[in-house]
């Protein structure tokens, strides 16, 4: 089955406000708006909030924070079931008045004691269809006046429920496997299979892209969308995200808010390529902008198996975009990141600079920043590491290098560069034998990037100070 009908393609994303927006639900709403703005349609963002007891305003303001960091724009939306309440109502008359659905007055300790019944016996736990109003006539129930009868689907008792998933192929379940369920509750508020079909239906969805475990809905709900007598949206179930250990994913995984990998310094793009990247490919291409994902992504590339999470995967992508990312933008960053830690970027030397000097070592946001510390706060190297570092051999070259530097009359990388190099001379030494200690008293640690940039960066002031206090033994 073709993939894409004549009429205009529109996707939705429908997420349900009990919670944060996590990696899984990230990527669904990825596909989902990918697929859109691919074939030039509609994304329509949809919350699904009929949970009445979990829902909370808090998680609908996290998966707005969370789509608008990652770039997913929506073109409609958001519409909020618990505001279409007299739309359910009016389809479900409809279909009362067609013969798709009936009142059910059954109770729950009804229902619990025929599950019970049921176990015993062997058989799979299912309503019975005893307020179908055929069976109630002839069971001589009569309608309670105590209570309000919640609504259910007459299911077809014959033949069998066949659609096209475009990912899984053509899935057929018997309707004999299916009983009558619930569509609107007593309150008025609709089950999650009922007002998907009405939203789906009312906002021209044509294609449902979605995760893998609503496969054992879609039957159902595509019952309903026979019943109201309307044409099915093309169905496409993602596979289900694993994490390293073959598990289902969970926070001890990393399955976190997506506001989370922004809080603990990844770059959306990243985030986004790796998702992109879970379950689905183009090529052997790892890398890739989000137009080019946009230009490539189909369904038909969309694995039928489940994808791993892996956050080493995931670190070594947003290092590659921690590289490409300009030094304006990673200053930014930096800066808040330097602020939670009760350091002011502006008491140093430019902070696009420093970027530009240390971003090719970071994976992260917080990675650069700490990189960044030693030109914003003296660093104080642990008692083992001056005594490894700082010997009789060493010290000669350090207090040679030190008059050299203060001797510079232009503080740039060719003349510290040259001065290191007649430091040597005098001294005899290697250049590890001199640029260690210097690291460990300039930088706190004996690797850096280039010693020669760090201290053209770091400043005259700065270096010669600590220079001084530490040869001074201060």
């Amino acid at each position: 089955m073709s993939e894409v009908r004549t009429r205009e393609v529109r996707t939705r994303f429908a997420p349900s406000p009990t919670g944060y927006l996590h990696v899984g639900g990230a990527r669904t709403a990825l596909f989902s708006w990918a697929y859109a703005r691919r074939h030039g349609g509609k994304f329509i963002l949809r919350i699904e909030d009929t949970d009445l007891e979990r829902s909370t305003e808090a998680s609908v303001q996290a998966i707005f924070e969370g789509m608008r960091w990652l770039g997913l724009d929506w073109d409609e939306g958001p519409f909020f079931q618990m505001q279409r309440l007299p739309r359910y109502r009016e389809v479900i008359d409809r279909l009362i008045a067609a013969g798709h659905a009936y009142p059910c007055w059954a109770t729950r300790e009804e229902l619990d004691a025929l599950r019970e019944q049921q176990r015993a016996r062997g058989e799979k736990p299912r309503y019975d269809g005893r307020w179908r109003p055929e069976r109630a006539k002839a069971a001589g129930l009569v309608p309670p006046a105590d209570r309000k009868p919640v609504i259910r689907f007459r299911n077809p008792d014959e033949g069998a429920v066949t659609f096209e998933d475009l990912i899984k192929g053509p899935i057929t379940v018997a309707n004999a496997e299916l009983d009558d369920l619930v569509l609107l509750r007593a309150d008025g508020v609709p089950t999650y299979n009922f007002g998907v079909v009405v939203d789906d239906l009312d906002m021209a969805i044509t294609h449902v892209i979605r995760g893998d475990d609503h496969v054992n809905n879609t039957p159902r709900q595509v019952n309903i969308f026979r019943a109201l007598g309307a044409d099915l949206p093309q169905f496409a179930h993602v596979p289900m995200i694993l994490g390293p250990d073959g598990e289902r994913l969970s926070k001890r995984h990393g399955a976190v808010s997506v506001t989370q990998y922004r809080d603990d310094g990844y770059l959306p793009e990243a985030l986004t390529n790796y998702l992109a990247r879970l379950g689905w490919s183009h090529g052997n291409e790892e890398v890739f902008t989000r137009d080019q994902f946009v230009e490539w992504f189909d369904l038909g590339h969309v694995a039928r198996s489940p994808a791993q999470f892996d956050p080493e995967k995931l670190g070594w992508l947003n290092q590659q975009y921690m590289k490409g990312a300009s030094d304006v933008r990673l200053a930014t960053l930096v800066h808040a990141e330097l602020l939670r830690r009760g350091l002011d970027s502006g008491t140093g030397p430019d902070l696009a600079r420093v970027v530009a000097l240390l971003k090719d070592r970071a994976a992260t946001v917080p990675q650069l920043a700490e990189a960044a510390t030693l030109f914003y706060a003296e660093p104080k190297p642990t008692p083992a590491m001056l005594a490894e570092f700082l010997t009789e051999q060493s010290l000669p070259g350090l207090r040679s290098l030190l008059a050299r530097l203060e001797a510079l009359s232009a503080w740039e990388k060719q003349p510290i560069a040259a001065a290191m190099k007649e430091a040597l001379a005098s001294s005899g030494l290697k250049m590890p034998q001199l640029a260690m200690p210097l690291r460990v008293i300039v930088a706190g640690q004996p690797q850096t990037p280039a010693i020669d940039a760090v201290l053209e960066l770091l400043g005259r002031e700065s270096v010669l100070a600590r220079l001084g206090r530490r040869l001074s033994g201060d």
